[in-house]
């Protein structure tokens, strides 16, 4: 997902941070993924006002379905 310059320096410290939680956890891939969808949908409805979630929540979709690898064997 593009990363916007003004966050870049506190989005690489926060990145790196979930990373170390979900890797102490050994968390697997799909039990990763529950939990950060699960916060999106926190941050959405406690952060966002209700006028705007829907229009955000489908813009943050169309960037992640944009953002994925789909070519073959990447990881």
């Amino acid at each position: 997902m593009p990363i916007i310059s003004k966050y870049d320096q506190q989005y690489d410290q926060l990145l790196a941070e979930l990373e170390a939680v979900l890797d102490k956890h050994q968390a697997p891939a799909d039990l990763r993924l529950m939990v950060l969808g699960n916060l999106v949908t926190h941050i959405l409805n406690h952060q966002v006002s209700p006028g705007q979630r829907k229009a955000i929540a489908d813009k943050f979709t169309r960037v992640l379905s944009a953002s994925i690898d789909t070519q073959k064997g990447a990881h």
